[in-house]
């Protein structure tokens, strides 16, 4: 059987990792994302057990203790993490796992698991990823220059990961994830359409 193998998008909130995660597993179907645990609400659309696994600080805690997180952080004055039984299950039969997950969260998986592939995935400019996120009209401006304050941080850290990758144009940079996880058409169920 085939080795799985652990992959991690990371990069500051609204530089894209999400919607670069969904056209890539639409391409390359065989690839599994791992569900996130969070104590923040579902946001209109998601679903619970696919968006993310919605526990309270309390049950959060307890998986903490209990050993149950690959990774976790806090973001936002909100907990996110990694169950570690699901990704370590579906690694033993030799699938490829990806976590989109916080920059914290990456180094914990950087230490962890020093054979994952890290890949951080940049803003074409800093005024780009400030639209980005005063677009999704979800936070107070006191909370958006938390998260700015936060991305700036985030981006100095780009050098520590395997890989950068700039989201300025969706299907090139969709590409250059592809060539930098070693992904190829062949291994699509359909190519996609030019």
């Amino acid at each position: 059987m085939n080795e799985g193998r652990l992959i991690v998008l990371t990069g500051p909130s609204g530089v894209g990792k999400g919607t670069l995660l969904k056209h890539l597993c639409q391409r390359h179907p065989q690839l599994q994302v791992s569900v996130s645990l969070t104590t923040r609400a579902p946001r209109p659309g998601e679903i619970p057990g696919q968006s993310y696994i919605f526990v309270s600080r309390e049950e959060f805690q307890a998986a903490i203790q209990a050993g149950a997180l690959l990774e976790w952080a806090e973001y936002a004055d909100h907990y996110y993490g990694t169950p570690r039984q699901a990704v370590e299950q579906a690694l033993q039969q030799g699938k490829w796992v990806i976590l989109e997950i916080e920059v914290v969260g990456a180094r914990q998986i950087r230490q962890n698991f020093p054979q994952a592939r890290l890949i951080f995935i940049c803003p074409p400019t800093w005024a780009t990823l400030e639209q980005r996120l005063r677009q999704r009209g979800q936070d107070s401006e006191a909370a958006m220059q938390k998260r700015l304050e936060r991305a700036k941080q985030e981006l100095q850290a780009a050098p520590e990961f395997d890989a950068q990758v700039v989201n300025d144009n969706l299907e090139q940079a969709i590409h250059e994830l592809e060539i930098r996880l070693g992904l190829t058409y062949a291994d699509n169920v359909k190519p996609p359409q030019e």
